[in-house]
């Protein structure tokens, strides 16, 4: 499988997806508009490790509930992604087996050299 969850109101999200040019074969889901599922969201969860990988801690409703100083369990990590879509680190490109979470320089090139593979 090659999917793409993304915001498509997120300039890095656009300017990530433009610089790796995905080919049609991938699945782009905006999760502004399409909310993620539970079966998905499980789905990255197992590929990534945990809920905590997939969580933004950089999302304004992070500092704006003061999560910051709340002791998250799994369960909360998993709560907060499926309740706001702004908590999912975007963009998280699948490919395969392989997961790539967030928007760091070194996780962009990790998907360009998996691209070419």
């Amino acid at each position: 499988m090659k999917k793409v969850y993304y915001l498509k109101t997120c300039d890095t999200c656009r300017r990530i997806l433009k610089e790796l040019n995905l080919s049609s074969e991938f699945i782009l889901q905006d999760i502004k508009k399409d909310s993620i599922t539970t079966a998905q969201l499980d789905e990255m969860k197992t590929l990534a490790g945990s809920y905590e990988a997939l969580f933004s801690k950089r999302a304004q409703l992070y500092k704006k509930m003061d999560l910051k100083h709340q002791d998250l369990a799994k369960k909360d990590y998993k709560y907060y992604i499926l309740d706001h879509y702004t908590f999912l680190k975007r963009p998280v490109i699948i490919i395969e087996d392989s997961i790539f979470i967030g928007n760091a320089k070194k996780t962009v090139e990790a998907i360009k050299e998996a691209l070419n593979n």
